[in-house]
């Protein structure tokens, strides 16, 4: 289903095996079960995530053959378990203390496009594989959230277009083009080894994952609502104070705060104004 490699402090989720890599609700628990795990693996240190794939699809979306098997009446039941359930990995990716990385090395559609545009970063390959959200060719109308995080995250409508209301098989260029996708390259493992460089290099920074996370929500607050999360202020400060010969303090150490108070009121708290 799906693996965690570490290398110093990036995390690489690899979605294993040579199938299309369908959303059915086995994928979608071991997705969340690894994210956890990547999660609690890196609660005392910086850290990043890249999430790639084997084979020729990155994700195919849900599983609908699964939803089928069950005959046409459990039909819109299983796809509507389907949505759901995966409703809270895109929160779970939202809300992770970390930058991520989508290393999108095959096709991405529906769910599977989805998945890779709640990363942070979306990073493509170019000789092989699209990324197209087939709800219009197939009759289906987006579950709300999935129109929420394409309202917010492809900031022109052009591309907003090209996706929703033309059902576009878009490649690589033309995604980077319309700026869907960061960046193209022209083989998978050039696609992964970016993705790593990357990861790298913000794990570097040494942010606060929580720091890091609460802005990145602040940033879709239309999703963080329709997805359940609330946000908070954060303020993670090197302070300490320390005599100087002219009676002053100098700021130093470090101290936290993880608050619903806004982020003015903790700099009053650390600066001594009233």
């Amino acid at each position: 289903m799906c693996t965690v490699e570490k290398r110093g402090n990036v995390f690489i989720l690899t979605l294993t095996g040579d199938d299309e890599h369908r959303l059915n609700p086995t994928l979608i628990s071991a997705i969340r079960s690894a994210i956890a795990d990547i999660k609690s693996q890196s609660s005392s240190a910086a850290a990043a995530l890249v999430t790639t794939a084997t084979g020729k699809f990155f994700s195919n979306g849900f599983d609908l053959h699964w939803a089928q098997s069950a005959g046409s009446s459990a039909f819109r039941d299983r796809l509507n378990h389907m949505v759901e359930t995966f409703k809270p990995v895109v929160a779970d990716l939202l809300s992770l203390p970390m930058p991520t990385i989508a290393a999108v090395t095959g096709h991405a559609a529906a769910a599977g496009f989805t998945l890779a545009l709640s990363h942070d970063y979306f990073l493509m390959r170019r000789d092989r594989g699209v990324i197209y959200m087939s709800e219009l060719d197939i009759g289906m109308t987006f579950p709300e959230y999935f129109s929420v995080i394409f309202r917010e995250k492809l900031g022109s409508p052009a591309a907003r277009r090209e996706v929703m209301l033309s059902a576009a098989k878009l490649k690589a260029d033309e995604a980077v083009r319309l700026g869907i996708v960061d960046s193209a390259h022209d083989t998978a493992e050039e696609v992964v080894a970016e993705a790593v460089r990357l990861a790298e290099k913000l794990a570097a920074r040494k942010w606060n994952g929580e720091v890091y996370a609460e802005i990145r929500k602040g940033l879709y607050p239309e999703l963080c609502k329709e997805l359940g999360l609330s946000a908070r202020a954060v303020c993670c400060i090197h302070v300490a104070y320390c005599p100087t010969r002219n009676g002053t303090h100098v700021i130093s150490g470090n101290f936290c705060i993880l608050s619903a108070v806004h982020p003015s009121e903790a700099y009053n708290i650390f600066s001594g104004n009233p």
